[in-house]
Formats: C-alpha cells, structure tokens, sequence
C-alpha cells in the first residue's frame, strides 16, 4: 500500500522523503521488517525514538514522529501532533478500515465489562451469528481463543485482529473498551455501533489521577457509536449521556428506564427478573447470582433487543450462557462450604461480591482479598473498610504486588479493616491465605477469594509466577 493511503485522514508534516510503498507497520522496534512504516509512541518507561537506529537497520522505510528529527535522506519522515492518533487512524487505513465491515459493540465501564461481553456473545451465538470476542480474560474468533495481552489491544494489534475477523466472516464483534484504551486513542478509528457503560467506581485513579478525569475518558466511547445504552442508575450516566453524540437507550433497576428489571428474585442459583418489553413483561433466568448481574444481563438485554433479536432468543441465550471464568465462580466443598472466585478487584466490585453472598450465605461469610502493587493506593483502606463491615472474617493478602512490598499494601488495607469490628489476620503469601481461610471454614460458610479471578499469574518484584485461585482451591479441597 502507498504511504499516502496509509496515512490518509492524518494531519501530518512531511519532513522529507516520498510517497513509498509500505508493507508492514509497527510500533515495536523488534517487529520492524523491510519495508516498515515505525510509528514513534511513548511507551510508560521508553520512548520509540530511543530506538530509531534499531529500526532503520531493521528495514524501516518511513518513520512516524512527534517532533523534528535528522535522519539519512532515503528514510521518509512524517511529523504529526499525536502518535498515537496517527497509529490508530494508519493501522485501520493500512487494513482496509475493519470495524466498518462487521457489527462492533463496546463495552466500557469499571464492572461488569467481561461478564456483559460474554452474555451478548452467548445471545449472539443463540441468534446463529459468529461472534469475535475482545476483553480481558481471551479474545475469540468464532470458536477459536486468542491470548488477550490486554482489556483493549493497542490500535494497531485491534485493527489487524479486527482484519483477521473480518476474513474469518465474523459477523460481531463485542469488546471490552478499557478507559486506558479511550484515553490513550487505541479506539480511534474505529466504528461501533453499540456503546455499553455499565458503571463508574474508583478505579485506575494511578493513571486517570482524577474521577472527572477517568469518567471523562470513559464517555469517549459514546462519541465513536451510534447507540449508546447506558446504565441510569450509575451516578455518571447524566454526564455521559448528556456529552454524547448518538442515540441513547437507558436500562437500570431502581430509576425509570427503556429497560427496567422489577420482580427481581436473588437466590445462590441465579437471579430472576422481569423486564417490561413492548408493553410486555418478559421473564429472565441467568445463572449467575447478585444484583450486579441484573445490571449486566439488562446491558445485553438493551443492546441485542435494539439490533433486532428478538425476545425468546435473548432469554435462551441468558439462561443457556455458562458464565464467565473467574466472575462469581462456585467450588464446594465436602464438609458443607462454598467458596467462591472472584475478580473483584476495585471498591465497588468487592462490595458487589460480598453483598451477594451476604444474601444467600447461611453461615459466616469469610473475604480472601488484596490489592495490585503500583496501582491506585487509595482505595486501599477503602476495600479494607468494605471487607471488614461486610464480612464476618477478613483475610488481607497479597494479590500482584509488583515492585510494592507485600506487607506494605496489607498494612494500607489494614487502615480501613482498623475502622471496623471485624476480625482479621495478614498472611502475604497468597496460596497459604487461601489454605487458612479452606482449613478455618465450617458448614454454610462462604468464603470469597476476590482480585485476581481468571488471572493465572502473580506479578513479584523480581518475578512473575503461575498462579491460578481456582487450581490453588481445587488443591486444597482433595486434601480436604
């Protein structure tokens, strides 16, 4: 493709060169080829200039950057404003704009995202659609599972997996939209037809610093989509629906909505609910318990209705979808308890976890629980808090502490447990937290190890090692 293809739609400088053939792009100094266009972006801890002469070596023919630099005349330097931006718009020229050629639905929020992008895609594969799947845990092409690096890939990885769909004659595309990906322009670009937001907790405030600032990343989404259906219950909603460009569905539960549950019956099973559609009140069944999931299935609930799927095949599709790994999921034990895995890793997502099982727990309720190394520090004591007026019995523990000492994070988390009357013990290493939480639990207790969910690693200073809660679980309830 000629370069001047690529990068159409760009407000850029032409600092020298000509309008070459490009046939391949990256950003990654390791991936350049012959005939690379190198897009200059900084990175957390490098800048693509640094990197410059590694590329040229590499077969770099063009080079995309932010400032005025000197460089061997046969190389064609492009300036711009914004890296990133360029990346986004030259990565969806370069695959011939993907996102315009299948069905793309964004989910954006700080809970819910993973959970609502699976039940659209188990509705979507009851209306008979082939269904690309973007998020955390992996990304799918039809039956096929990717490794997902992140929520939202950077632009350039999106656009050609976006390629690779469109080949794959996938019909939908449902994807988390992560707020990092809104504000860092991974999305730009692209065309969705449906945003979701689900809602808006602390979260992220390391990098977002602000909550206007997270929240405003957020309502990006709803400048990109055509729809946008969004949770009215959220104390966010009325900004965001207000700042947005597209049309906009409501759904909630306790304010009036396009989408409204009522009759809402909570149970360990699952939760039941009706919602009054075309004057008409439909029955609900999804298997995955808390009022959280009311909130999740009326997401997909709103946005597969307003694409034209019809009643009966979004009830089938709820009741027929076997959740999502890691999100609320059960393991029991031979002696008479539960426990349960969790992500939650944010204030309101452990909230979420503890009051569900709060609702059915017929013993005591017993919180595994940490909180992620360079990260936000302030909603430490903040889950601390949560935990100990929830719950029945804390353990705080490590959950990937990076570069942080273990004990460090667990004495910010203790700040908050210290403000209630719950009893608690710190043990950092995680496995034997979970060992002392599955060997002091009794009949009807519940015990929730919450934070890393389907994540199978655990990230150290020096290291990262394989770590899965479920498998640690599955081991200490044999040798129960």
């Amino acid at each position: 493709m000629k370069l001047s293809e690529v990068i159409k739609n760009i407000d850029y400088e032409l600092l020298q060169g000509e309008d070459i053939d490009i046939t391949h792009i990256a950003y990654d100094s390791r991936k350049t080829i012959q005939g690379s266009l190198f897009i200059c972006i900084s990175g957390f801890v490098t800048k693509g200039f640094d990197y410059i002469e590694d590329v040229i070596k590499n077969g770099a023919k063009a080079i995309i950057v932010e400032k005025t630099i000197a460089l061997s005349d046969d190389i064609t330097i492009i300036k711009v404003k914004d890296a990133r931006v360029a990346m986004a718009i030259a990565a969806s020229n370069f695959y011939h704009n993907p996102s315009k050629k299948i069905n793309t639905i964004g989910i954006t929020g700080t809970n819910g995202k993973t959970t609502t992008t699976f039940l659209i895609g188990y509705i979507l594969k009851e209306y008979k659609h082939k269904v690309g799947i973007i998020g955390t845990i992996e990304n799918y092409i039809g039956d096929k599972v990717l490794k997902s690096e992140r929520t939202t890939p950077e632009s350039l990885d999106l656009q050609k997996l976006f390629y690779n769909m469109v080949n794959e004659n996938i019909d939908d595309v449902v994807m988390e939209v992560s707020s990092h990906s809104l504000a860092l322009n991974r999305v730009a670009g692209c065309l969705f037809e449906i945003g979701i937001f689900t809602n808006l907790t602390q979260d992220h405030l390391d990098f977002h610093k602000t909550m206007e600032n997270y929240r405003d990343a957020k309502s990006k989404l709803f400048s990109i989509c055509k729809r946008g259906i969004i949770n009215c219950d959220d104390g966010a909603s009325k900004y965001i629906a207000h700042s947005a460009s597209c049309d906009i569905i409501t759904f909630g539960i306790d304010n009036k909505a396009d989408f409204r549950a009522k009759n809402i019956k909570l149970t360990s099973q699952g939760v039941n609910f009706d919602v009054c559609i075309d004057n008409e009140d439909v029955n609900f069944f999804l298997g995955i318990p808390g009022k959280f999931s009311v909130y999740n299935a009326l997401g997909a609930i709103a946005a597969c209705y307003s694409m034209g799927i019809g009643v009966n095949t979004i009830k089938e599709g709820l009741k027929n979808s076997k959740g999502v790994l890691g999100r609320c999921q059960s393991l029991q034990s031979k002696h008479g308890f539960s426990i349960i895995v969790d992500y939650a890793h944010t204030p309101d997502g452990l909230k979420n976890i503890i009051t569900t099982v709060n609702e059915f727990a017929i013993g005591r309720t017993m919180v595994v629980f940490g909180c992620g190394g360079d990260r936000d520090k302030t909603k430490r004591p903040i889950m601390g808090e949560i935990a100990g007026n929830l719950s029945d019995f804390c353990i705080i523990t490590s959950d990937n502490p990076r570069s942080e000492e273990p004990d460090k994070i667990l004495l910010d988390i203790e700040e908050g447990l210290l403000k209630t009357n719950c009893k608690y013990v710190k043990i950092a290493d995680r496995k034997k937290a979970i060992k002392y939480a599955i060997d002091s639990a009794q009949k009807d207790d519940v015990i929730i190890v919450a934070g890393k969910g389907h994540e199978n690693y655990q990230i150290f200073k020096d290291k990262t090692i394989h770590f899965d809660d479920v498998e640690i679980v599955n081991l200490f309830l044999q040798e129960d």
